[in-house]
């Protein structure tokens, strides 16, 4: 008789366990599908953001995009609940271009463009002359121009958007340096032809390149990527769930380990 009460004891204690877990999750919304690029932020999902929401009870299942199109669009249609892999200059022009109602929630540690050797390996090194290899799209090539400003080797124009900054837009050419502007994919392998390279954080990862080799990364948080949804579930429960999960204590601790060199979350400061 003992041994039953003992067995249904237990029997009640995990029960009362497991529906404690499956209360946690948000009753509407048991099952969430994030969207991610390929690479970091989808790692960010598999290895720690899903587990810690798995605990409280949720199922997770991750979908990867090898574009920055479909992602928007996904979520929009609502084939996903929510993506991580844009920055917010970004997403404002990719949602007024194409009318969609998303939202950004939460920051993500995020590959910071950085300036790199090539011929020349320290900053001192730069003379009349050096040539910095920058992206060549307009989005990047501006934040190459405001980390260039930021090194003080360049003034560009009082009042202009630094989100649209352009060659148009120098004021100065302080240290006289030859802007040679390139595709993305291409600046880890013009290193060796040019003294300095401003490379994208994507890029510099897939060259095997480390951030905490950069001679200088961007100070701007404008370009740190965000976790987005769909406007209308911004205070839902899973949305602020999956928040709390970018924030918590535990994701923190392991990214600032898995992601040494990234730019993080300006509220993590």
């Amino acid at each position: 008789m003992r041994r039953h009460f003992l067995k249904l004891a237990v029997a009640l204690a995990v029960s009362g366990a497991l529906s404690t877990s499956a209360l946690a999750a948000d009753p509407a919304k048991p099952e969430l599908v994030f969207g991610t690029t390929v690479g970091d932020f989808g790692d960010m999902v598999k290895q720690s953001i899903k587990p810690i929401l798995e605990k409280q009870g949720y199922k997770v299942k991750l979908v990867e995009f090898t574009d920055y199109v479909r992602p928007n669009l996904a979520l929009a249609e609502g084939s996903i609940d929510v993506n991580i892999f844009q920055h917010k200059p970004y997403l404002d022009n990719f949602a007024k271009e194409h009318k969609l109602a998303l939202t950004p929630v939460a920051q993500v540690p995020t590959g910071p463009l950085g300036l790199y050797s090539g011929k020349q390996k320290a900053l001192a090194a730069v003379k009349a002359g050096s040539t910095v290899a920058v992206p060549n799209d307009p989005t990047n090539q501006a934040r190459a121009l405001v980390m260039l400003a930021d090194l003080g080797w360049i003034t560009l124009k009082p009042g202009i958007d630094p989100l649209t900054a352009s060659e148009r837009d120098v004021e100065k050419n302080l240290k006289q340096i030859k802007i040679v502007p390139l595709e993305a994919a291409q600046l880890p392998r013009a290193r060796g032809d040019v003294d300095f390279a401003v490379v994208n954080g994507n890029y510099a990862v897939s060259s095997g390149m480390k951030f905490t080799e950069a001679l200088a990364l961007e100070k701007s948080y404008a370009y740190v990527n965000w976790v987005v949804v769909r406007t209308a579930d911004v205070n839902k429960p899973f949305v602020k769930d999956i928040t709390a999960a970018y924030n918590s204590a535990e994701f923190k601790a392991w990214a600032k380990t898995r992601f040494a060199g990234y730019k993080l979350p300006q509220s993590w400061k």
